[in-house]
């Protein structure tokens, strides 16, 4: 009897072992398990893709990578009003912001490709081979584009499908040893985790590495930190004592190079060594030249307090600032190149393809267009356009601040066109003159009483002549301007207004030297400058 109940519970045990081994359930459970951990094998297999791309790259050709590549087409390949949405919702932040979405787009994508590659063979290695060659094909499409260029889009394919193929075959000893012993579906289990947390752990690794390798430039910033200025020729004059309003909260009459805005199509600051970097005059000229870096140096050097701008700076937003430059006055390289007849605009070029169109006369003009070498007493920061950049008074940025510059050719608009201007915005963009209230800020509750209101106005290469605020609608009240630099920077003003409890609208608006008044209609960015009074809010407390 014992043996007989011993044999029949062994029958039920294995009947019912059968039955966890066989059911539909069990399986369809742990299908949807080992799923699971196919996405995330596409994740890791796609990350060590990346990173060991972006590694070779630093070897093959440091200027370009397959992030680089992918992010700059983006850029040029979406419409100027989303580029315009970007920099009014992120800002300085926006490159951050699309590698941010470029991760999540390949995360996704990498996902995608490892629950199709454990469903059927090749099928995940085939989208990760698309987009090894969507990245080639971006490499293709930038200037910086040479054949070694092409290796690191490959080999992160190459890689990734190897991972990829690597990850889901002990994926799927898992699943099949599920089916058998516990034992064994165990030891698949095992084999499988420590062969995704090494090469997880390795990905990260690479990762890293590249990160350092492509973003800290270390060679370049070195150099930058060895470079000695020499003493300028022509000083900046000393900024005047009444220059700031001396009103808590206004911006500083000069930026600090730290804050700075940035706004450029380089999704990684390049890396130019000046060692190497030459400068080329080309096009309509007598004769070209060339400049080296140690060239520039020797050059009798002018230093400016110059305030510039950013073409998609809304009213009363912050993508604009004023710093001391060095350079050596774009005039003085052209009257050595000669511009022929008939020409009217000088194409800079950037090391990384971007292009601005700049008006030959305020090339060749009496105003302060430099090739600069330094802001605010040091060498360029990387991010700002080391070793050398435009900065032309009275123009925004997208038609003359050309960052990491190499090339000058002289030619006529009808024949060559800058980076933004086939993308809807204007071939010349001269500054509107503007102004802005920094304090108090909009929506900011204030206490009964005088209430001081400050803040900055600009007409660059014309000078500001006047700034007044109203209240609710009612009469122009004038500000305390104060003394400014020159009518190449802005202008501080304050104005203190009595207001009791209430709500109050307050608007600001500006005249220039030259009786022209800002432009009160509301006009966006698109496709010269933005238009209308800056205004803000105000809740006087009871």
């Amino acid at each position: 009897m014992n043996i007989s109940r011993q044999k029949q519970g062994s029958d039920d045990d294995g009947a019912r072992l059968g039955e966890r081994a066989d059911s539909p359930v069990r399986q369809q459970a742990v299908r949807r398990g080992v799923g699971g951990w196919a996405a995330a094998a596409g994740i890791v297999a796609a990350g060590g893709g990346v990173a060991a791309g972006e590694l070779v790259a630093g070897f093959a050709s440091p200027s370009l990578s397959p992030l680089t590549a992918v992010g700059g087409a983006v850029i040029d390949a979406v419409p100027p009003g989303v580029k315009d949405w970007a920099v009014s919702l992120f800002g300085t932040a926006d490159k951050a912001a699309l590698l941010a979405g470029m991760a999540l787009v390949i995360a996704a994508l990498a996902a995608l490709a490892g629950v199709l590659e454990f469903r059927r063979r090749f099928a995940g290695s085939s989208v990760v081979a698309i987009f090894g060659l969507a990245g080639a094909a971006a490499v293709l499409t930038r200037s910086q584009m040479t054949l070694p260029a092409l290796i690191s889009p490959l080999v992160a394919a190459v890689v990734a499908v190897a991972l990829l193929r690597f990850l889901v075959g002990r994926l799927h000893g898992w699943e099949d040893a599920e089916d058998g012993e516990s034992v064994a579906a165990a030891g698949s289990r095992r084999i499988f985790l420590q062969a995704f947390a090494i090469t997880a752990a390795a990905s990260a690794a690479g990762g890293v590495v590249a990160g350092i390798w492509r973003g800290a430039a270390a060679a370049v910033s070195e150099a930058r930190a060895r470079i000695g200025l020499p003493v300028p020729a022509s000083p900046a004059p000393s900024i005047p004592a009444g220059a700031e309003s001396g009103v808590a909260g206004v911006t500083p009459i000069v930026t600090p190079n730290r804050d700075f805005y940035r706004i450029d199509t380089a999704l990684s600051v390049p890396a130019v060594n000046p060692d190497t970097w030459v400068l080329k005059v080309t096009g309509m000229v007598a004769r070209e030249v060339q400049l080296s870096f140690s060239d520039l140096l020797a050059k009798p050097l002018t230093e400016r307090h110059i305030t510039i701008a950013c073409v998609s700076n809304g009213v009363g937003g912050d993508l604009i600032g004023n710093a001391r430059w060095l350079g050596w006055p774009v005039r003085d390289l052209l009257a050595q190149a000669v511009p022929q007849p008939g020409a009217d605009m000088v194409l800079s070029r950037s090391t990384d393809g971007w292009t601005a169109g700049t008006p030959l006369e305020v090339l060749t003009d009496n105003r302060d267009a430099l090739l600069a070498v330094a802001m605010n007493g040091e060498p360029l920061p990387l991010e700002h356009g080391f070793p050398v950049r435009l900065v032309v008074p009275g123009l925004y940025g997208y038609v003359s601040a050309t960052k990491w510059l190499t090339e000058l050719k002289v030619t006529r608009f009808a024949d060559d066109a800058g980076y933004w201007t086939p993308r809807g915005w204007s071939e010349r963009g001269p500054i509107k003159i503007s102004s802005r209230i920094d304090v108090p800020r909009s929506g900011r509750p204030a206490n009964p009483g005088s209430v001081v209101f400050a803040g900055v106005a600009w007409a660059q290469h014309t000078g500001i002549r006047a700034v007044e605020l109203r209240i609710n609608r009612g009469p122009w009240k004038e500000a305390e301007l104060a003394s400014g630099i020159s009518v190449d920077t802005w202008y501080q003003w304050k104005l203190a207004v009595d207001l009791t409890p209430g709500q109050y609208e307050v608007q600001v608006r500006a005249t220039g030297l030259d009786g022209r008044p800002q432009d009160e209609t509301s006009r966006p960015p698109a496709p010269d400058g933005a238009t209308g009074f800056h205004t803000v809010r105000v809740d006087v407390k009871s």
